[in-house]
Formats: C-alpha cells, structure tokens, sequence
C-alpha cells in the first residue's frame, strides 16, 4: 500500500492515498464481490460506536490506524478533515470517496497515545462528526468579538487521562474575582481576572502565585481554577493565587505577547503593583510562576528572561520560541537570548506537540513549535537550568493544554519539587 509521511518529526504520521483501514478493505470486497447490502451493514455498524475507526496494527504496539469517515451526500464534491494531524493548526485534509458509495475516508497511523479535536469541511462548511458523541465546546467571547466553535474529539486507547480537570462536589471551590485596568499609553482597558483558593485569608504566610496570559483562555478553555482547586485537595500544591491577564483583541494580543516592552511595563510597573496591594502575595521567586501558551509561552519565557529576581519558574505551553522581532532577524529570537546571557536563578517547564511542525500565523519567525521548544530545551540544559521538557501527542490545541497544565504546575510548584 502507498502511502505518504505527513509530519517532519521523529516519527512520521502516515497517511494513504488508497486504501489502509482494513474495515474498509473488507467492505470494499464484500461491495466488489456483489453483496449489495454490505455498505448499509456498515453504517449500521457505524451508527452504533463512535467514530474515528480505530484500529490495531499487527506487529506494532505503539501506533494505531485512525480512520475518519463522513456519510455524503450525492452532490457532494469534496469532503476533508480538519485538523493538527499534518502538523499545521486548522490544516483541511482532503478525503477519498469510496467508488459508488457515500463513503468518504482518511486513515492516519498515529502514536497509541494520540489525543486531539477535528472537525470536517462540507461545502464549505465546518461541522462535526455526527458518528462521535464525544465534543469539544468553545466557547465564544463576545467581548473581542471571538465567535468560539465545537468540534469532535478521538483519544486513543493510552491517551493521559484528565485526572484533575472536573469540579468534585465535596471540595469548596476557589473564587475569580473578574477586574479591569486600563492602560493609557497602550490605549487599552485589560480584563484581569484573579483566582484565590478555598479558604483565602491575608493573615498568614503569604500565597505563592502564578501570572497567567490569556486569562479568558485559562479560565474558559482550560480550567485552570478547577485544576488547582483539585491538586490543591489531593495535597499536591501549595495553594496559589492565579493572576489572569486578558487581551482586549486578537491584533493586540500579537502584539503584546511578543516580547512587547510597553506591554512589559504594563505588567511589571502597573498590574504587579495592584495585585500586591490588593492580595496577599509571596515575595519569594520560588513560589512564583509566570504561565503561558503559544505566544503566552514565548512571553512567559522573555518576562522569566527579564525579570527573574521576581518570578523563579517558567511554564510555557507550545510555546512560539521560533519567533523574531523582525523578517530580517534570526529565527528563534528568545532562544538566542537564553543562549547569549548569563545563567539566571530560573527553572523551567516547557512542552510541544508531535503535530506542532508547521503552525500559521502572520507574526514572522520559524513556524515548527515542536523543533523550537527541542532548541531550547537544549540550550536552557547546556546553560545549567533545571528544565522539565515534555512532549504530548497532539497539536496546537488547549483540549491537550488542559491535560498538560498540572503537569507542569506539579513539576514546578509541586510539594514534592522542593
């Protein structure tokens, strides 16, 4: 069977151009060999198990054959799937039809470990997998004008589980108090929303603390106070205060989380004043992270760089570290940064996808994450910093990020870290 190597990784996702599930071989005999009433055997058969096939490959523990599948339509012309599987964020796969069926298909071969979301394209429109009841919802902020979507999920058999992603009844939660600071000179109100443990009081120690970006992300896609509520109660973490900066809309977000020293400012000489005054905050870097994802993760990585005499860990999330300032510049401008400056008192955690090879987005720089976060790790651990580097497979996705945040909250703030 032909097949084609999607993913420029270590290992290659696999992709066919004719057949490769053998459900569908079967079928395509049984059609072939006169059995007419095969292919509604098969869509019965659908009906009743959620969707992707998934599939065992003899001779190989570790990876499974995906198919995706979509009943079409007559008309119909072109059907793809939508997804991080090559590598690129939001990439349209196109799917092969079944000669004289309704069939339209795409099998990949993919790690055993596999979690992501996709949806299909139909005439031009995204929709979900009537086949799978599993979804994803996200939602939408009306505020800067982000509509949200839903889209199907597929987890293979050794997919991570979850473990502190759901409320539990029989805990307290924390609070999130949601406030508004505006910034003159960037011409913009930010929301900041500050999430405190059960139990907050301004007597005693004071609380170790995490400055997030993205806040509406880390509070609606990811569920950053449930996960903390929860490795709090199983006396994993310390209880911490979440400081959750937003951004007002998508074109200041770029802006701002790039290494954007008025940003910065904002940050260090505005934001960080108000939050010690108003909350019973830690001093000591130790007990203090600053946290992000994709572009969140590189300005995690540039406020850690600056300014570490005040935040002692760095939690970057797929992180953009293959970007630079300018078109002119060299690739991967932070790792460069790390690599020329002195060692400083800064531990780290940072992880990348497998389907993190080739990300869009209009800011210049090197698009593959998953190469980029592998630059710095090697350059943070040829400098001396203690780095926990992780990698998941899946894509530029927060339904993965949600599963990784304990991950590195443990691994930088946990009991058993210090």
């Amino acid at each position: 069977m032909w097949q084609a190597n999607i993913f420029k990784g270590d290992d290659a996702v696999e992709t066919e151009i004719s057949l490769f599930s053998p459900r569908l071989e079967i079928l395509q005999q049984e059609l072939e060999d006169g059995n007419a009433a095969a292919l509604d055997a098969f869509w019965q058969e659908v009906s009743q198990q959620d969707t992707p096939l998934i599939e065992l490959i003899s001779g190989d523990e570790t990876h499974s054959l995906v198919t995706f599948i979509w009943r079409a339509a007559d008309e119909t012309q072109n059907v793809a799937v939508v997804s991080c599987l090559s590598g690129q964020m939001g990439a349209s796969e196109a799917m092969t039809r079944m000669p004289a069926t309704d069939l339209w298909y795409k099998t990949y071969k993919l790690p055993n470990d596999t979690r992501d979301s996709y949806q299909f394209t139909v005439a031009g429109n995204n929709v979900t997998d009537p086949f799978n009841r599993r979804r994803h919802v996200f939602p939408g902020d009306p505020e800067i004008g982000f509509t949200g979507w839903e889209s199907s999920i597929f987890e293979l058999p050794a997919s991570p589980p979850h473990l502190w992603n759901s409320s539990r009844l029989d805990i307290p939660p924390g609070q999130v108090v949601l406030h508004r600071i505006r910034n003159d000179s960037l011409d913009n109100e930010y929301r900041v929303w500050v999430y405190t443990p059960p139990g907050y009081t301004a007597d005693g120690p004071p609380y170790g603390w995490l400055l997030m970006f993205d806040g509406w992300f880390y509070i609606n896609l990811i569920p950053t106070p449930t996960i903390v509520d929860n490795l709090h109660t199983d006396g994993l973490l310390p209880p911490l205060v979440a400081i959750m900066v937003g951004s007002p809309f998508e074109q200041y977000r770029r802006r701002d989380l790039a290494c954007y020293p008025p940003f910065e400012n904002f940050l260090m000489h505005e934001v960080l004043p108000w939050a010690r005054q108003s909350y019973h905050l830690s001093n000591d870097p130790a007990q203090i992270a600053v946290v992000g994802a994709s572009l969140g993760g590189l300005m995690a990585a540039y406020i850690g760089l600056r300014h570490s005499d005040r935040f002692g860990n760095v939690l970057a999330q797929s992180g953009y570290f293959g970007w630079k300032p300018r078109e002119d510049d060299e690739d991967e401008w932070i790792v460069h940064q790390y690599a020329a400056s002195a060692k400083l008192p800064l531990r780290f955690y940072i992880e990348a996808g497998l389907f993190e090879t080739d990300q869009p987005t209009p800011l210049p720089g090197f698009k593959n994450l998953l190469v980029s976060a592998r630059h710095m790790r090697d350059v943070l651990q040829a400098k001396g910093y203690p780095v926990r580097y992780a990698e998941f497979s899946g894509g530029h996705n927060p339904m993965n990020w949600q599963g990784t945040l304990a991950n590195g909250l443990l691994a930088l703030l946990g009991k058993d870290t210090r």
